[in-house]
């Protein structure tokens, strides 16, 4: 401690005074603030970033294009929601799928080829069928009203037409008249008397009859090759063995040589009428 406190004593007399509770007393140094001054705390405010605030308030609209503007924006998003069903019911998609799927199963391929690729290949085919339908409807409908030249309800009568026409084509008389009997309405003389809510239904079971006769005709084929490899593993004895097992290949082999695809997708386009 003797020494400590020498030391002490050496450092005033060089630098400074020692005071009365032994703290060393630097000459021009000052002691720290902890207090702020009240120019400090203006300038922190004055720099802080301004936080931007959220409105989430409904105004009334001011004019009525602000009324239209909001209705189409509904109106495209409802559309967006129902765009996979309309895909369903509208086009030429059910029939593709329903007889891919029948396709599948005849050749008793189990997953092969997937049902992601099988969906895909009914979409670009069901593309490339109703381009000319949808590129009626929107030149006859769309265009038109995003111009400005026509109002909603004819635009949109205007833009289904093609689509309503493309349906009746591809309808069974006997499953329209069914619905309109259902409905108790009068015989249609024109396209326009025959509305969608009708025409829907009658069209969807018509594709489901059509699909499953294409299906018939393609189990065919298929069904005489498991019968032959049937008949000749019995005769052989070989009842143990599976005849899907051996059909199998020869399925494969005759569907490749004939080119099946090749022949089952042009007849399946060109079922469909225009």
């Amino acid at each position: 401690m003797r020494i400590f406190f020498i030391i002490l004593c050496l450092f005033s007399l060089a630098f400074g005074e020692v005071d009365e509770n032994g703290r060393l007393i630097m000459e021009g140094v000052s002691e720290p603030r902890n207090s702020i001054q009240p120019n400090m705390v203006t300038d922190l405010q004055s720099t802080s970033p301004i936080i931007p605030t959220i409105n989430l308030s409904l105004n009334a609209p001011q004019e009525p294009g602000d009324l239209v503007n909001t209705l189409n924006i509904v109106i495209i998003i409802t559309l967006l929601v129902l765009a996979p069903s309309l895909v369903l019911v509208m086009t030429s998609f059910t029939r593709i799928i329903i007889v891919l799927g029948f396709l599948r199963t005849a050749m008793g391929t189990q997953q092969s080829p997937p049902t992601q690729v099988l969906v895909s290949l009914a979409l670009i085919l069901t593309f490339f069928i109703m381009e000319p339908v949808a590129t009626k409807g929107y030149n006859d409908g769309i265009k038109p009203y995003i111009n400005k030249e026509i109002p909603y309800d004819e635009a949109f009568v205007r833009g289904v037409a093609p689509f309503k026409e493309f349906m009746l084509k591809n309808t069974r008389e006997k499953d329209l008249a069914l619905f309109f009997r259902i409905r108790k309405l009068e015989n249609p003389q024109t396209i326009n008397d025959v509305p969608l809510t009708v025409l829907l239904p009658a069209f969807m079971i018509s594709e489901l009859k059509t699909a499953f006769q294409i299906g018939f005709l393609l189990y065919l084929p298929f069904l005489v090759i498991d019968m032959v490899v049937s008949s000749i593993l019995m005769s052989l004895s070989m009842m143990m063995l599976p005849p899907i097992m051996i059909s199998l290949p020869f399925k494969i082999l005759i569907f490749i040589l004939v080119d099946g695809f090749n022949l089952l997708i042009g007849n399946l386009v060109n079922s469909f009428k225009f």
